[in-house]
C-alpha cells in the first residue's frame, strides 16, 4: 500500500496540523492512470478521425490558418505566426510539434494532396525543413474544401484547452481527405500507416458506394485497384493490398522506377527516375556505396544524382563492363532501399474509439458522415433564407403603405412605442418591425421595390429547393454525390503509381523467377495504353469498341519476353513485357482502361509518336514501314545490343506515318495520300534491306500531297477502306466532315512507284483526306475524345463521295489477327 498526502476540503482546517493521509493501491492508481494518459494520446494526439481524416493538430492549424484568413488568394505570412496562434488558441504544446505537423500538410512527396502552401524551405526525402521563422505559409486550395461550411452549421464545435474559445470537433471535409492522403502515427499500444490513393479513384468510389450501398469490396476496387503514391514508382503484388481492404491490415512491396540505357557508346547504365514512398535519393546513395565497399554489391563503378526542378529524380548508376545491367538492377532492389515494404494498418477513430477499418468502411464512414454534413448545411440555408424572406415581406409591406409609416413613426413617443404600433397595425412580427425602424432612406424608391420584390421571388425558390432536398433522401444523396464529382474534376490529377501483379527478372540473370514465362499478348491502344493479358483472342472480330480500347497494335509474347516499339522518327524501341500491367482474360471486346501510359516504358522526344508494336523475330518476313513522301521499306527486327536502334534512314522533314508485321511476306503494301489516292502492291516486290538503308519508291505523289496512311492487308480477306475528308486549313475536329466505307476489293492492284488509283471525291469546302484507314472491318471507331462511333454501310462506288459525319474520327479499331 502507498500514502497520499492530501489538502483539506474547502472550509475546513486540519486539526492539531495533522494533513489527512489516503491510503490507496498502487497497482489500481497506475492502471487508472496509464489508461487516462493512453485515451489522451489516442483520441488527442497520434490517431486521425475517420470523418475528416486529421488528427487534433492538423484540425486545429488549418482551423487557425482559416480564422487568420490565410486563403489561396492572400499573401503568405511566417509560419511562425501560424505556429503561434494555434499553440497559444487551441494546441498547448510545444512549437516544435506545431511547425513539424505544419511542414508535413505542406510536403508534396509526403501527401496526395497537400493542404498548406508552402514558400520557402519545406525540406525534402533527405533533409529537414528550415525553421518556422525563415518560412512562409497559407492554405492550399485543398485545405479550402476541408474548411469549407464551417460557418453553416455544419459540424459541432468544442471549447478549447481552456475554455476561453470554440474550435471545430470535426472538418466538414469536401472529400475523403484519409484515403487520400492517408496518415501515419504511433499511440499507446496501437499505431496507424494509412496509404495515400489518387483523388479521382477514391471520390470515383465514394459516389458508387453512395449509389449502391449494398456493392462488394470487388465493385469498390475497380475504382480504387491500389494506392497511389506522391513520388510514383510501382506496387509490386496486389494480393496484400486486397488484405488490407478487407480488413484493414496488409502489406505491399514498393519499387523504384528504373531501366537499362546505354550511357556511353561503351557504358551502361541504370537510370532511377521514381522511388519509393519516402524514400529519398541519399538514403539509396549511401547504402549503394556502403554495400559496394563491402563488396556485398558488385559491378556499379559510379553513382550521380542529377536530380533537378527540371527534370526531377534522376540517378544514374554506370555499371562496369562485362557485368549484366539487369543482374545488377536486381540486387539494387534486393539489397537497397530501392525496393521497400509497406505496411498498411488501416487505424482511424470512430465515433472517439479507436476501430481497424476496411476500404468498405472507411467509405461508409466517410459517406455517411458528409451525408450529414450536406443535411445540417441545407437546414441551415434554409433557415437563413426563411429569416430574410420573412424580413423582404415585412419590408415589402412597409414601402407599399411608406408614407403611413413614416407618419406612424414620427408620430410615436420612443422606438418601443413605434415598434408597437407597427406590429399593431401593420399586423407584423417583432423582428420585420424592428427592420423596418432600422431602413435606410435610400431603400425607399421605386427600384429597391423592383429588387425586393426579385429578392423574394428568388428567396421563395431556394427555399423550395432546400425543402426538396431535406424530404427527399435520394435527392440528398445526389447532391452529395454531384459535390463530390465537382470536386474530383477541380482538383483530380492522373495517377502517379503504377500497379503490377507480380515482378520477375529476365531469364539471363539466372536469378529465381516470380512470374512463370508463360504466353501472352500485349496490346498498345490508340491512347497510349499499355498491357499484357493471357486472353487467347484479345481482340474479337465482332467486338465492340469503348473509350481507350482502340487497338492500334497486338504482339504474341511470353511474359519475360520482349518486343519492339516503332515511332515516326523510324526508331524500334526494345521494351519487356515483364513491366507491363496485366489485364485478366477478355471474354469479349478489350478494355485497356487498367493499363499503363506508354510514357511510363518509353521516354519519347517531342514530335515523336508511337506507330504500333511488333515482334523482334529476326527470322520471319520483317516489318513494312511507308514514310509521309511515299517511300517504303521491308526490314527485319533483328537483335542490336542497345535500347534502340534505327530502322529506317529518313530524308529531312520525313517520318514514319505507318509499320506492319508481315506474317507471310504475301501481303498487299497500302498507301493513302492528303489528295485520296491509293495504291496497293504486293509486299514481295519490296526486297528486304538492312537498317541503315533508306527505303524504296513506293507510291509517286502529286505536289503538295503527302502520305495519310500506310499498312499491309490481307488481299484474301473482307477488307475495307475507310476514308475521312474535310479542310486541310481547319483545326483538327472543328469542322464536319464526310466519312466513306469501300470494300477493299473494288481498287486494282498497281505497280509500286506509281500514284495508285482514286479513292474519295471530295465535296464544296472539302480538298483533303485528314485520315484515311484499310483493313478488316472494325465495328466501331475511335472518335477524337475516345468515344466509340458507329460507321456507315460499304459504299459501292471507290471514287464516291462519303457520308456527312458530325465530327472527325481520331482513330480507328480494328482487330488485330
Amino acid at each position: 500500500m502507498a500514502k497520499r498526502t492530501t489538502t483539506p476540503p474547502p472550509g475546513e482546517t486540519p486539526q492539531d496540523g495533522v494533513e489527512r493521509v489516503i491510503d490507496i493501491d498502487v497497482e489500481d492508481e497506475m492502471r487508472s492512470a496509464f489508461l487516462e494518459y493512453s485515451y489522451s494520446v489516442i483520441y488527442s494526439r497520434a490517431l486521425p478521425d475517420a470523418r475528416d481524416g486529421l488528427k487534433p493538430v492538423q484540425r486545429r492549424i488549418l482551423f487557425g490558418m482559416s480564422e487568420l484568413g490565410l486563403r489561396p488568394d492572400r499573401p503568405h505570412v511566417k509560419s511562425s505566426r501560424v505556429v503561434g496562434e494555434v499553440m497559444g488558441k487551441y494546441h498547448p504544446h510545444g512549437d516544435q510539434a506545431i511547425y513539424d505537423a505544419l511542414v508535413r500538410m505542406a510536403q508534396p512527396f509526403t501527401m496526395r494532396l497537400p493542404l498548406v502552401d508552402g514558400h520557402g524551405n519545406f525540406g525534402s526525402l533527405d533533409d529537414g525543413p528550415a525553421a518556422s521563422r525563415y518560412t512562409e505559409a497559407r492554405m492550399a486550395p485543398a485545405a479550402l474544401l476541408m474548411v469549407s461550411g464551417l460557418d453553416e452549421d455544419t459540424v459541432d464545435y468544442v471549447p478549447n484547452y481552456d475554455d476561453s474559445l470554440l474550435q471545430p470537433g470535426v472538418m466538414p471535409a469536401a472529400y475523403p481527405n484519409l484515403l487520400v492522403n492517408g496518415a501515419s502515427g504511433i499511440a499507446v499500444g496501437m499505431a496507424t500507416n494509412m496509404a495515400p490513393h489518387n483523388l479521382v479513384e477514391v471520390i470515383g468510389a465514394a459516389r458508387h458506394l453512395i449509389a449502391h450501398p449494398d456493392c462488394s469490396l470487388d465493385d469498390l476496387m475497380k475504382f480504387v485497384p491500389g494506392p497511389d503514391l506522391p513520388g510514383g514508382g510501382r506496387i509490386v503484388g496486389l494480393d496484400g493490398i486486397r488484405d488490407a481492404y478487407l480488413t484493414g491490415r496488409g502489406s505491399f512491396r514498393t519499387r523504384a522506377a528504373a531501366r537499362v540505357e546505354k550511357l556511353t557508346p561503351r557504358r551502361m547504365g541504370i537510370v532511377v527516375t521514381e522511388l519509393p514512398y519516402l524514400v529519398g535519393p541519399e538514403k539509396v546513395i549511401e547504402r549503394v556505396k556502403t554495400l559496394v565497399q563491402a563488396k556485398k554489391l558488385q559491378g556499379i563503378s559510379d553513382v550521380k544524382d542529377l536530380t533537378d526542378r527540371k527534370n526531377g529524380l534522376r540517378l544514374v548508376f554506370e555499371v562496369k563492363n562485362g557485368f549484366n545491367a539487369d543482374a545488377v538492377l536486381e540486387q539494387l532492389y534486393k539489397l537497397t532501399p530501392m525496393e521497400d515494404s509497406f505496411g498498411i494498418n488501416n487505424v482511424a477513430l470512430v465515433d472517439g474509439q479507436p476501430r481497424t477499418l476496411g476500404l468498405k468502411e472507411l467509405l461508409r464512414t466517410y459517406v455517411d458522415f458528409r451525408i450529414e454534413v450536406v443535411r445540417r448545411r441545407t437546414e441551415f440555408r434554409l433557415r437563413k433564407r426563411q429569416d430574410r424572406l420573412h424580413l423582404v415581406e415585412g419590408l415589402l409591406i412597409a414601402i407599399v403603405d411608406i408614407d403611413e409609416v413614416i407618419q406612424l413613426i414620427r408620430t410615436s413617443d420612443d422606438a418601443a412605442t413605434a415598434k408597437a404600433r407597427l406590429m399593431s397595425v401593420f399586423d407584423l412580427s417583432e423582428a420585420q418591425a424592428e427592420y423596418i425602424l432600422e431602413l435606410q432612406l435610400r431603400r425607399l424608391t421605386k427600384f429597391s421595390l423592383i429588387e425586393l420584390e426579385s429578392e423574394r421571388d428568388e428567396l421563395r425558390r431556394q427555399i423550395e429547393e432546400l425543402e426538396a432536398i431535406l424530404a427527399d433522401e435520394k435527392l440528398l444523396h445526389r447532391t452529395v454525390s454531384g459535390e463530390l464529382a465537382d470536386v474530383a474534376k477541380a482538383h483530380g490529377t492522373p495517377r502517379r503509381t503504377v500497379l503490377l501483379e507480380s515482378a520477375g527478372v529476365p531469364a539471363s540473370v539466372g536469378a529465381p523467377l516470380e512470374v512463370a514465362d508463360d504466353p501472352c499478348w500485349v496490346l498498345l491502344s490508340s491512347t497510349g495504353l499499355l498491357a499484357r493479358t493471357s486472353s487467347v483472342d484479345p481482340v474479337p472480330a465482332d467486338g465492340g469498341r469503348a473509350k481507350h480500347d482502340a487497338i492500334i497494335g497486338a504482339v504474341r509474347t511470353t511474359a519475360r519476353g520482349e518486343f519492339g516499339l516503332v515511332t515516326s522518327a523510324g526508331r524500334m524501341l526494345r521494351m519487356s513485357a515483364i513491366e507491363l500491367p496485366t489485364l485478366p482474360p477478355l471474354g469479349g471486346a478489350p478494355s485497356l482502361s487498367g493499363g499503363a501510359p506508354l510514357a511510363v516504358f518509353a521516354d519519347l522526344p517531342a514530335g515523336e509518336e508511337p506507330l504500333t508494336i511488333v515482334g523482334l523475330d529476326a527470322d520471319g518476313p520483317g516489318i513494312a514501314l511507308g514514310t509521309a513522301q511515299g517511300v517504303v521499306k521491308r526490314v527485319t527486327p533483328d537483335h542490336p545490343a542497345r535500347a534502340s536502334w534505327e530502322v529506317i534512314a529518313l530524308k529531312d522533314g520525313d517520318r514514319v506515318v505507318g509499320a506492319a508485321a508481315l506474317r507471310d511476306g504475301e501481303e498487299d503494301l497500302v498507301f493513302v495520300t492528303s489528295d485520296a489516292q491509293l495504291l496497293r502492291f504486293s509486299a514481295s516486290s519490296v526486297r528486304p534491306q538492312g537498317r541503315a538503308a533508306g527505303g524504296m519508291a513506293g507510291i509517286r505523289l502529286n505536289p503538295g500531297a503527302c502520305v495519310v496512311f500506310f499498312g499491309a492487308v490481307d488481299p484474301t480477306s473482307d477488307a475495307v477502306v475507310v476514308t475521312s475528308s474535310g479542310a486541310s486549313d481547319a483545326l483538327p475536329g472543328t469542322q464536319p466532315g464526310a466519312i466513306k466505307v469501300t470494300p477493299y476489293a473494288e481498287y486494282p492492284p498497281k505497280g509500286r512507284g506509281t500514284g495508285g488509283v482514286r479513292a474519295h471525291r471530295f465535296l464544296r469546302g472539302e480538298d483533303a483526306l485528314v485520315l484515311a484507314w484499310v483493313g478488316a472491318r472494325p465495328a466501331r471507331a475511335s472518335g477524337a475524345a475516345g468515344v466509340a462511333l458507329e460507321l456507315p454501310e460499304a459504299s459501292g462506288r471507290r471514287d464516291g463521295s462519303g457520308t456527312a459525319y458530325p465530327a472527325v474520327i481520331g482513330g480507328i479499331g480494328s482487330p488485330v489477327r
